[in-house]
């Protein structure tokens, strides 16, 4: 076994439905993520997050003394959590054990996001890169310029991810939500007939069936039925988009034109629910796809559109994270925290 150090070497973890990612945090640099140290794998192709874990060691080279795993899953104790849209389930202690490390550490992947933001900017880089990108007229929130701050951490991949953070003085701390199954609320005639003819298909529909990857297909059928026009069977979230791109597919046009708005509702009934009146950031592996329509569709103006309040929404940033690895940096956040440290830039 390892020997206890405050500022170990980290394997970070960003497990999703579809692929793992992997890195290296050393908690005590300028930029704990190790860039050179990221690799992705496909889940189908292990039996487990350990035998995925093992082949990175073997293919990149890097040692670790302990871990933290974000995972798209409710955590169970801290101790254990079965993967929504995969079919690995974890143990912290076996995998500890497996992997011959320190411990290991669970946490909600969109914890981990949330965490993400306090390592990222809004300034380019040299090669002319953001990490964050503001949707809408409003500057991106400077972490930390208040003694208490409330923000939301959302977005759409494999499902709908929902995540808070929470600076209160010198301490921040997280909420791990499964918010992406909360119920649908449609607010447009539009939202009603596409909530029928969900409705008839699942029952209940939850924000994912329809802010997700399968969700833009189950938008994209819908708004044929509606139409009357026969969907293309088997049609894909990555044929949707570039349909709607290369304008080849009215459908798919109104397909993702329809997302975005939805997702706007979504997000503005987020800052509504945890009273997040400093900002949204908006993740996951959809919305550097779909920026285009999110800045020039209606989900500023569906974001804003809440009654009474919208006053208040009007002055809410909202922002997208360009960075590819928002796990992986919220991790290599959480790992700071561990050693002791604090993420949080004044």
């Amino acid at each position: 076994m390892a020997n206890v150090s405050a500022k170990a070497p980290t394997l970070l973890a960003d497990l999703g439905g579809t692929n793992v990612r992997f890195g290296i945090a050393h908690p005590d640099e300028d930029q704990p993520l190790i860039q050179d140290s990221v690799r992705k794998y496909h889940v189908k192709d292990y039996a487990s997050l350990g035998a995925a874990a093992k082949q990175y060691f073997k293919d990149a080279g890097h040692e670790a003394q302990r871990a933290i795993i974000a995972a798209a899953g409710r955590i169970d104790n801290g101790e254990t959590v079965k993967v929504t849209n995969n079919p690995w389930a974890i143990s912290a202690k076996s995998l500890a054990k497996e992997l011959d490390l320190e411990w290991v550490h669970l946490v909600n992947d969109f914890a981990a996001q949330s965490m993400a933001v306090m390592l990222m900017t809004d300034q380019r880089t040299a090669d002319g890169h953001q990490d964050l990108v503001p949707v809408g007229k409003l500057a991106v929130p400077k972490i930390g310029a208040k003694e208490e701050q409330t923000f939301v951490v959302l977005g759409p991949g494999t499902g709908l991810g929902v995540g808070g953070l929470l600076i209160r003085g010198d301490k921040v701390s997280v909420l791990q939500t499964e918010g992406g199954h909360a119920g649908f609320a449609a607010h447009s005639p539009e939202d009603i007939e596409i909530l029928k003819v969900l409705n008839l298909r699942y029952g209940r529909v939850s924000n994912e069936r329809l802010i997700s990857g399968q969700g833009l297909v189950n938008l994209y059928e819908a708004i044929c039925e509606i139409s009357g026009q026969k969907p293309q069977e088997g049609i894909t979230p990555e044929e949707i988009t570039k349909r709607a791109t290369d304008a080849s597919c009215p459908m798919c046009s109104r397909a993702v034109e329809t997302f975005a708005g939805i997702f706007g509702s979504v997000a503005g009934d987020l800052v509504l629910t945890l009273g997040a009146w400093d900002g949204v950031y908006l993740t996951g592996g959809m919305t550097p796809i779909l920026l285009p329509w999110i800045q020039k569709g209606n989900f500023r103006e569906r974001f804003e559109a809440k009654g009474r309040f919208r006053d208040s929404m009007e002055q809410v940033p909202t922002q997208a994270i360009m960075n590819p690895e928002p796990g992986l940096i919220g991790g290599a956040a959480l790992a700071i925290v561990e050693a002791g440290g604090t993420p949080l830039r004044r």
